[in-house]
């Protein structure tokens, strides 16, 4: 399956989740390419320092990542878009609209496969129609206080799981 994450910069969440989702793939032992991209993308830099040691301390590697800006082919080349808030998912739709059934924030993708019990991107749009996620977004930490990278981070964390088990179809 190929997971794209979006969030503004592209050098603190979306690298964090990138990189933490192609860890989990290999402990786990399957089948995922995980890239990211911002809407207003640092082409680029690399990640943020405090967000790379954020991702370190979770077990995530940052080294060689570079920043790159969303493009409507890199948004239509997913079998899954996982943004970090509501307004990156309206930005991915605004410029891929054909990719309503696939592009979800990360945490209601989360919610939805939690409360559905989803098990494939399909059934987890399908889930939209009879379930709510109240909480939608990862507020960003750039320029912030550490905490505020841990905080995001632990969301990320907490949230890949059980979204890394869909199916693409």
């Amino acid at each position: 399956m190929r997971v794209l994450f979006v969030c503004t910069g592209n050098i603190c969440r979306s690298p964090t989740a990138e990189r933490l989702a192609a860890a989990f793939a290999h402990e786990g032992g399957f089948e995922l390419t995980a890239s990211s991209a911002g809407t207003q993308g640092l082409t680029g830099h690399g990640m943020d320092p405090t967000a790379a040691l954020v991702l370190t301390q979770l077990g995530g590697d940052p080294d060689g990542f570079v920043a790159r800006r969303l493009t409507p082919v890199i948004a239509a080349d997913a079998d899954l878009v996982l943004t970090m808030t509501a307004a990156h998912r309206d930005a991915v739709l605004a410029i891929s609209p054909r990719q309503m059934r696939r592009t979800f924030t990360l945490l209601e993708a989360s919610g939805l496969a939690a409360a559905s019990g989803a098990h494939s991107v399909a059934s987890l749009a399908d889930a939209r129609a009879v379930h709510h996620v109240d909480t939608l977004d990862i507020g960003d930490p750039y320029r912030r206080e550490q905490s505020e990278y841990e905080h995001a981070g632990e969301l990320i964390a907490e949230a890949l799981p059980t979204v890394l088990r869909l199916s693409p179809q």
